[in-house]
């Protein structure tokens, strides 16, 4: 195993004086760690028009790595660590072309960090559920050893078939008890109504709130007429929209998802990976990005954004060190030169302390 470890600095605290901001930890509800370069050599990518080319691109790259997905993961994972996040919701790839490899060396890295860092482990079905065969036994195995949610990817256009996925993915999640996080990328009126599914399905199994929806590209386009009534049945369902403000790819109006009564919580996606060589981990840059994104100005848009990258993110994963925030004395916190919410998210600010049980996170040589 390679990489800085990390300990709790025995600094005394620091005086609370002007221009010293105390915050909750950043939470990372949407990440990919077992598919980084980071701490790597870079990797050119190669271009791709699909979604299915896309995934195929990022399957080679993974075949290639030379360094282990542990030491990728955890050269990741630390780093997002030092910049204030305090839990995740790590996406990790399940499928008979890697086995389990990718869940065990994440498992491995967030052992490592576990007095910093609360993980939850999706097993995604990355290459295909039903698709591609062999991978619905590796996704039974993986929550037999402890992966914490049942993942899956766009019903239709990767498995081509909208309700035999949903009946694998909700019988895994009832016959181990575990919550259900979904990649859909599908846009238009064909993603809406895979999601009227989802909810529907999600209420008739007696499941609401216990089901996220990464990315719902569907989601976005605030022109479509029904995208109105699919959003009152994601809130009927308590289906949370899981949000990472990439690139190109559309982000949600949040006051239209507020007004439906649907809640959101922000994530980073891949970090420099096969899909994308940006990202850095920070979840202040990504509340940037959402801000930028989302044309946000004013204080409340802007600490809406920060809010969406810590409190609401602890709300969906239950991190406890970070809803338990209760100010300058809390023993989980991030202290900031600042003065306001939304001059940390204008200005993308590092904090200069990461302070878990009291004391202050640092690298050990």
């Amino acid at each position: 195993m390679t990489g800085p470890a990390l300990k709790i600095s025995s600094r005394g605290e620091p005086p609370y004086g002007r221009g010293l901001m105390i915050t909750p930890g950043f939470v990372d509800v949407h990440i990919h760690p077992d598919k980084t370069t980071w701490g790597s050599g870079w990797m050119s990518r190669v271009p791709a028009q699909t979604l299915t080319d896309i995934i195929g691109n990022d399957l080679r790259a993974q075949l290639a790595f030379q360094d282990s997905v542990e030491d990728r993961a955890y050269a990741l994972m630390s780093h997002a660590v030092l910049n204030g996040t305090m839990a995740m919701r790590a996406h990790v790839d399940v499928g008979p072309q890697i086995g389990l490899r990718n869940m065990h060396g994440v498992r491995a890295a967030a052992e490592r960090l576990a007095p910093f860092l609360q993980v939850q482990v999706v097993a995604f079905p990355q290459f295909g559920l039903l698709s591609n065969p062999g991978t619905l036994d590796l996704m039974e195995a993986s929550l037999a050893e402890g992966a914490d949610l049942v993942g899956g990817i766009d019903p239709e256009s990767v498995d081509g078939d909208l309700h035999g996925h949903l009946d694998a993915v909700y019988a895994l999640a009832n016959k181990h008890g575990r919550d259900v996080d979904i990649h859909l990328h599908d846009v238009g009126a064909d993603g809406l109504a895979q999601l009227s599914v989802i909810a529907e399905r999600t209420v008739a199994e007696g499941m609401q709130g216990r089901v996220t929806i990464g990315h719902g590209f569907a989601l976005c386009d605030a022109s479509h007429p029904d995208l109105g009534s699919t959003l009152d049945a994601m809130a009927e369902a308590g289906i949370w929209m899981a949000t990472c403000a990439l690139g190109a790819d559309p982000v949600p109006d949040l006051d239209l998802f507020e007004k439906h009564g649907v809640k959101v919580a922000l994530g980073s996606d891949g970090v420099r990976d096969a899909w994308s060589p940006f990202g850095t981990g920070s979840m202040m840059d990504r509340a940037h990005l959402l801000g930028y994104r989302t044309g946000a100005s004013t204080d409340a848009e802007l600490e809406r954004c920060f809010r969406l990258a810590t409190s609401a993110g602890a709300e969906l994963i239950g991190s406890a060190e970070v809803k338990n925030f209760s100010g300058p004395e809390s023993v989980d916190r991030l202290e900031f030169a600042a003065n306001s919410i939304p001059e940390l998210v204008v200005d993308r600010s590092a904090p200069l302390r990461v302070v878990r049980g009291g004391r202050a996170v640092a690298l050990q040589a």
